[in-house]
């Protein structure tokens, strides 16, 4: 299982280009999975939906099921937080998993910089092996264009 993040600051793009990677490698027949960090409470089922009631009665783990996809909901309370090898551990069935957030981690990253911001990730952080960026970075990474998508596949698949 390849594992490939996209990481960068609030509003540059991650999910946008996150969900382009995630379209052309399926396009390519790769098996794909995703996982977000999320810096905030969620929730994925919503006040009035049985799942919510099932939860907020009191339930530890729910699971939705139906014949197009299933969902586990799993309560924390207040117990430690995933690390990305656990959620990894959870995926079956996939060729390459795209990680957005988990900037720590010690897996292979692409740093999306917005236009303008000169904070760059890749100072900070380890294991950024290219950018995105309408401007030139004064990096040795490799670097790519917002709209080289299938470039930047071709470099998730040969290069990482």
């Amino acid at each position: 299982m390849k594992i490939v993040g996209i990481v960068g600051w609030k509003n540059s793009g991650k999910t946008y280009f996150a969900s382009k990677i995630i379209k052309k490698l399926k396009i390519k027949n790769y098996r794909v999975s995703s996982i977000k960090h999320a810096h905030h409470e969620f929730d994925i089922d919503h006040k009035g939906t049985d799942s919510y009631f099932h939860r907020e009665a009191g339930s530890s783990q729910v699971l939705v099921s139906s014949s197009k996809r299933w969902v586990k909901i799993t309560e924390l309370n207040n117990s430690k937080e995933q690390t990305l090898n656990d959620l990894l551990n959870q995926l079956s069935e996939t060729d390459i998993v795209i990680v957005e957030g988990f900037k720590n981690d010690n897996h292979p990253k692409i740093e999306i910089i917005k236009k303008g911001n000169d904070d760059h990730l890749f100072n900070k952080i380890s294991n950024i092996k290219a950018v995105i960026s309408e401007e030139k970075i004064n990096t040795d990474l490799k670097q790519f264009k917002k709209d080289e998508i299938d470039n930047i596949v071709n470099f998730i698949l040969e290069d990482l």
